[in-house]
């Protein structure tokens, strides 16, 4: 019987060795990824020029960048796109003065992260950082979100970037205040007829008055000729008395 070679053994522990080595490495940690970039999301996505536009104008988008480093309850933003800037009509945001267009953006912004499926069973209105006044209502069905500020309803499923303490949905409307935006109504004006018929009472009164003075002077006409034939009366009288 052949004996074994006394390498064996040798080769063989140093082969245990290594395979112990190998299982004992762990797998490189996965490289760090940069900090949370707000406006580097939007501008990725390359629809939202003009949001982005006013997001740097008002500073409210290094407003928000700066919050998201200390923020507990995060931000719920809805981006309108290009083309719902384009569909508005001409001058309704260039004719907003600085303090309208800083609440305007933030009114697209909620202080609080909300994923899709927490819009649906939120309790309206729901608060935005524009201030308490500026509220927006929410309402979900069957995983569908609609937006509404009063004025303008959109509906929301696409998200740009959805985790804590970010998300960011599409917007394919801008979503107007009414606390600025709402159509007043102008002074109420009195109705054709109703001037018809105030100019016609006008003129009623003014016949009325006109007929009302030859009527006085026949009056006084035919009075004046009743004493004087009651004095004609009375003189023939006395003078048949007078020559009986």
């Amino acid at each position: 019987m052949a004996s074994s070679s006394p390498l064996s053994p040798i080769l063989l522990s140093l082969f245990l060795v290594f395979i112990c080595g190998v299982s004992a490495q762990t797998a490189p940690a996965p490289a760090p990824s940069g900090p949370l970039n707000f406006t580097g999301i939007l501008d990725k996505n390359g629809q939202y020029t003009y949001f982005l536009q006013l997001l740097a104008q008002t500073q409210v988008g290094s407003q928000v960048q700066t919050q998201l480093k200390t923020t507990t309850e995060g931000f719920t933003v809805f981006a309108p796109t290009d083309n719902a800037f384009n569909n508005l009509k001409p001058g309704t945001v260039n004719n907003l003065d600085p303090q309208q267009k800083v609440q305007l953006v933030l009114y697209h912004v909620i202080p609080k992260y909300y994923s899709l499926n927490d819009l649906q069973f939120v309790s309206n209105p729901v608060r935005t950082q524009a201030g308490e006044d500026f509220g927006l209502n929410v309402t979900g069905l069957n995983n569908q979100v609609n937006v509404s500020s009063g004025i303008v309803e959109t509906q929301i499923n696409n998200a740009l970037y959805q985790k804590k303490p970010l998300a960011i949905y599409q917007a394919d409307k801008v979503l107007l205040p009414e606390e600025f935006f709402e159509a007043k109504s102008p002074a109420a004006a009195p109705s054709p007829a109703t001037k018809k018929s105030s100019t016609g009472s006008k003129s009623n009164s003014r016949a009325s008055a006109t007929a009302d003075e030859p009527a006085s002077a026949d009056n006084s006409g035919s009075t004046g000729r009743n004493m004087g034939l009651g004095f004609v009366v009375g003189l023939a009288l006395a003078c048949m008395g007078f020559l009986s």
